[in-house]
């Protein structure tokens, strides 16, 4: 620390007890925060995450008794807890503003809702239906299918990952990812965090996992999963760079990812975890590796000068 004056004498040892308390000062939970936000909104998701879930993962295995399924829901809110509490840190109440302002940023092209809410679930269930044994397994329409479809929908937007993951990783995350890694390479890098939060739920029944099931969970449909995501995450760049950045967007994109799984996808009896995996890699495999090419690895990405963090928080 550098002094601007001159200290007298007498007033040495005062100086040297105040710089030591700057000093102390400096190194305080929140200066950490403000100097590394990214690094400590990933430890706080993963700490807040695995508190949560561990439980859960621990019932699955007999181990512990009791219903967890609160803990199971907040755990999909951990990313938008992490997410908060590090905005408050770093920018106070102007950046939480501007969070929830992109939060509730729905104004975008119809051609975009389209892709999201038809084309992604067709895509989904495209690469599924055409592989072997799947179509012939069909139960048939039900005449309640589009209520239940939309249901479910707002159902796991606001209490499964949708909501509670968007805000933190696409919100918090991905801004900062961008304007320090490029938006190619700063996507796949947030695909791993995003993927190894997901990593305790395959010893569980959500992902396949759980007593009596091998390593068939761990050794294929993790490696498959870890693709899924990647080619998801670039998906989700794209949507979020063409919409202005609207986190909006991205909470019904991933809705339209989910919710396929829990109404159309249960209707052929011989789709399994694997299958499904699979079929999302064809489905978004091909499709982020088209806008790759397309976008020449930019992914629409335009950096907004109101918008994107300063450097210093990042």
């Amino acid at each position: 620390m550098k002094f601007q004056h001159e200290v007298p004498q007498n007033q040495s040892q005062g100086s040297i007890t105040s710089n030591s308390k700057s000093a102390s000062g400096s190194n305080s939970p929140t200066q950490a925060i403000r100097k590394h936000p990214l690094f400590y909104y990933f430890l706080m998701t993963y700490l807040i995450s695995y508190a949560l879930l561990i439980p859960s993962v621990l019932s699955a295995w007999s181990i512990l008794k009791g219903d967890f399924s609160l803990t199971f829901t907040l755990y999909n809110f951990a990313p938008a807890m992490a997410a908060i509490i590090t905005v408050s840190v770093i920018e106070g109440k102007a950046g939480l503003v501007q969070l929830g302002n992109r939060l509730k940023q729905w104004r975008a092209s119809l051609w975009w809702y389209l892709f999201i809410l038809a084309g992604v679930p067709t895509l989904l269930m495209l690469a599924i239906i055409i592989q072997p044994g799947i179509a012939a397994s069909f139960q048939g329409l039900k005449p309640t299918l589009l209520v239940s479809y939309l249901l479910y929908f707002v159902v796991v937007l606001f209490l499964g990952g949708p909501l509670g993951e968007e805000i933190g990783w696409r919100g918090f995350a991905l801004p900062r990812m961008q304007l320090r890694y490029g938006p190619l390479f700063g996507t796949l890098l947030l695909s791993i965090p995003w993927v190894f939060w997901h990593f305790p739920q395959f010893w569980m029944p959500t992902m396949g996992g759980g007593p009596g099931t091998g390593l068939t969970p761990f050794l294929v449909n993790f490696p498959l999963f870890i693709v899924l995501i990647m080619a998801t995450a670039i998906i989700m760049t794209w949507v979020f760079n063409h919409t202005e950045g609207s986190v909006f967007t991205c909470v019904i994109l991933h809705t339209s990812i989910d919710v396929p799984q829990v109404v159309l996808i249960p209707l052929f009896l011989a789709v399994s975890y694997t299958t499904m995996f699979f079929g999302g890699v064809v489905a978004f495999g091909v499709t982020a590796l088209m806008i790759v090419i397309l976008t020449h690895g930019r992914l629409g990405y335009h950096p907004i000068q109101n918008s994107a963090p300063k450097v210093s928080q990042i």
